[in-house]
């Protein structure tokens, strides 16, 4: 019988409030046996970059990564937001571990290619997630934190979205774990009427994510949050949760089958 895993994905909006991230890795220390956490951090590094005169620019909600991107988003995603989570948890007595995918060789990516004349740049998609290498720690009771970095294998790394980040993970570990994944965030779970905080869609299966962004109700970066779960139980993630950042107890939010 495969051990119990629980991965969290805390997202920017929670990142940048420090008394909802307070709350949050509270709640996440108090998770028993094995964990992982995936952070962003999106609206600290358009905030630094701001301070430093680099503008940032979007296409459909992601960000576009040059050089001058990179080296922001490496010092704020992999400095900054990872070593604060770190600090706060050790003090909450969970030995976590910063990791970029570059760590261990744990996420590569390749570069994302031009398309319809969109250059993201400097921005990877994930190729492959090494589980056997992070369960390595997981088993020896370290905590792994994973920022939104990864890298090519050629010594280059890329900005990569944490959603996606978190999928690959729990897909990479659901051979060797009992995986569920919570994606955190500041509703309570998938909205029926995004104005109504009770209308939480309990469950989501293929059938009605297609049925719900043909009829709007699903629509924006919801879209590719529930895509990237939907892989995931796909490839054996025994189950998805989106939630809000106050209820990763696994019992409440909209649960991806």
């Amino acid at each position: 019988m495969k051990q119990k895993l629980t991965i969290v994905k805390v997202g920017g909006a929670v990142v940048e409030d420090p008394a909802q991230l307070d709350s949050l890795l509270r709640d996440f220390a108090a998770i028993g046996g094995r964990k992982a956490l995936v952070h962003g951090g999106g609206r600290r590094a358009t905030q630094t970059a701001a301070r430093l005169g680099i503008e940032s620019r979007m296409v459909g909600g992601r960000r576009i990564t040059d050089a001058a991107m990179l080296e922001v988003v490496t010092m704020v995603y992999g400095g900054l937001v990872n070593k604060n989570i770190v600090a706060r948890l050790q003090a909450a007595g969970v030995n976590a571990l910063g990791l970029t995918g570059a760590d261990m060789d744990c996420l590569r990516s390749r570069r994302r290619p031009v398309k319809d004349g969109v250059d993201f740049g400097f921005v990877g998609d994930v190729e492959r997630a090494d589980g056997r290498a992070l369960s390595t720690l997981i088993e020896s009771g370290v905590t792994p934190v994973m920022a939104p970095l990864t890298h090519d294998g050629g010594g280059q790394l890329l900005n990569t979205n944490a959603d996606t980040i978190a999928a690959a993970t729990a897909t990479a570990l659901a051979p060797l774990y009992d995986v569920t994944l919570i994606y955190s965030f500041e509703k309570p779970g998938v909205l029926a009427r995004p104005d109504d905080d009770s209308s939480v869609i309990p469950t989501i299966t293929r059938a009605d994510f297609q049925s719900l962004v043909s009829s709007g109700t699903v629509a924006g970066g919801m879209i590719p949050k529930i895509e990237n779960a939907l892989a995931a139980v796909d490839a054996g993630v025994s189950r998805v949760i989106i939630t809000k950042a106050t209820a990763i107890d696994g019992r409440h939010g909209t649960v991806i089958m």
